[in-house]
């Protein structure tokens, strides 16, 4: 949640809540969160977990693409629905389950997320995209295909003071790249991609 700076009293979506955790760091935070998932069970895990933490957060069952918050807001977190390839250092049968037309499905789902994310957010407003997954076409490429596809959509690059410890992971366009290589002496990591926009003020 480093990547969000001081939300505090800031009106924030997270989209694709489920189960909680990106939901509850924010409300800790003292951002004001609206949690979306699309699918009743697993927002009443969120909802489970907010009562456990004594945190507060309001929740939204719908499906984003077919939803429009009342006011737009100053941040967006789009964890999307991804292959989760970048978990393969705890889930070793990942390469042999996902195949390339897995990818190429996600890759067109997460375009159309982005899309609908961007017109949730305020002039000045953050999207910070991410994806737990290895392939380029969910995370680099996608990045990448935004920003040609929207006129004043500006990349905000990570700085290296946001990611102490792991300043080996920004890529040469300013995105978070992490890898199950890195950090193997502590037992590695999983491989995971983020990307911060800022939509014009003008």
């Amino acid at each position: 949640m480093r990547l969000f700076g001081d939300i505090a009293g800031k009106r924030v979506l997270d989209l694709c809540a489920a189960p909680g955790g990106k939901t509850m760091q924010l409300a800790a935070a003292g951002a004001d969160v609206t949690a979306i998932d699309i699918s009743a069970p697993r927002l009443e895990r969120v909802r489970e977990n907010l009562t456990r933490t004594g945190l507060k957060a309001s929740l939204v069952e719908a499906d984003m693409l077919k939803w429009s918050p009342s006011e737009k807001v100053d941040v967006v977190l789009l964890d999307a629905p991804c292959t989760a390839t970048g978990t393969v250092r705890r889930h070793p049968d990942l390469p042999w389950l996902k195949t390339e037309d897995d990818v190429k499905a996600l890759s067109a789902l997460q375009i159309r997320m982005i899309d609908r994310a961007l017109t949730f957010l305020k002039p000045g407003g953050v999207l910070l995209y991410c994806v737990c997954s290895l392939q380029p076409e969910e995370g680099e490429a996608q990045a990448k295909a935004a920003l040609a596809r929207h006129d004043g959509l500006t990349r905000r690059v990570v700085e290296p003071d946001e990611i102490s410890g792991v300043e080996g992971a920004i890529t040469r366009d300013g995105d978070l790249r992490t890898l199950p290589s890195m950090a193997s002496a502590q037992g590695g990591m999983d491989g995971f991609f983020a990307a911060r926009f800022v939509v014009s003020a003008t």
